[in-house]
């Protein structure tokens, strides 16, 4: 019995509202219509309960469409009933209200003061993943992986270093030469420009002569 008691718990629904007879009641309903999976609401009275709280629970629904009534009956723990949601609450003396099936026209029954949103199953909050703080960086104090390489060249043995420090004195000749070639390229540009400019002086000169 304990095997089986456990297998019943596994699909039994834990958040289902206190569904009494004389509830109006609106009941959402999972269905597949052409490999799409759509939900259809059926809202009625509840006319009858039973099975109390066992996985067979089931409960009748009564509505009046054009004049003609229909009634369904829900198991409470099926999967593909996703919720029911009461909308209203009636003051009803039997626990099986068969008799409306003989009454004409619109049923009427006594409100309770009562106030539905009690009656809705409380839906569990969902904690939200807590960003974890981010370690800040003062002035003084460097990042992990600088650190790391700054113990790598430490550690690094005294033949790798010398390397490393000759490349960097030829990369800086290197820097140095392409400097210079820079300097002599323009002072070249300036001594052309000023070559330029002399003959067209003494030109200027001779014309200025003839004029006179």
């Amino acid at each position: 019995m304990q095997k089986l008691d456990t297998f019943i718990e596994q699909y039994k629904k834990k958040n289902l509202p206190p569904v009494q007879p004389g509830d109006t009641v609106r009941v959402y309903e999972k269905f597949f219509d052409r490999n799409k999976e759509r939900v259809q609401v059926f809202e009625g009275i509840v006319i009858a309960k039973k099975h109390g709280n066992e996985i067979g629970a089931t409960i009748t629904v009564r509505r009046v469409l054009d004049g003609v009534g229909v009634e369904k009956t829900f198991p409470l723990h099926s999967p593909t009933i996703e919720k029911i949601e009461i909308v209203k609450r009636a003051k009803v003396r039997r626990s099986k209200l068969y008799y409306l099936r003989n009454i004409i026209g619109k049923i009427r029954l006594r409100k309770k003061n009562i106030d539905v949103e009690l009656l809705q199953p409380k839906e569990e909050p969902t904690e939200e993943p807590q960003e974890e703080p981010k370690e800040e960086v003062k002035g003084n104090e460097q990042p992990e992986e600088v650190e790391q390489e700054i113990k790598e060249e430490k550690t690094l043995p005294e033949d790798e270093q010398e390397k490393k420090e000759d490349e960097k004195k030829e990369e800086g000749q290197v820097l140095e030469g392409k400097e210079e070639n820079i300097e002599e390229e323009n002072k070249n540009q300036e001594n052309e420009n000023s070559q330029k400019e002399e003959p067209q002086s003494s030109e200027e000169n001779t014309n200025e002569t003839e004029k006179g």
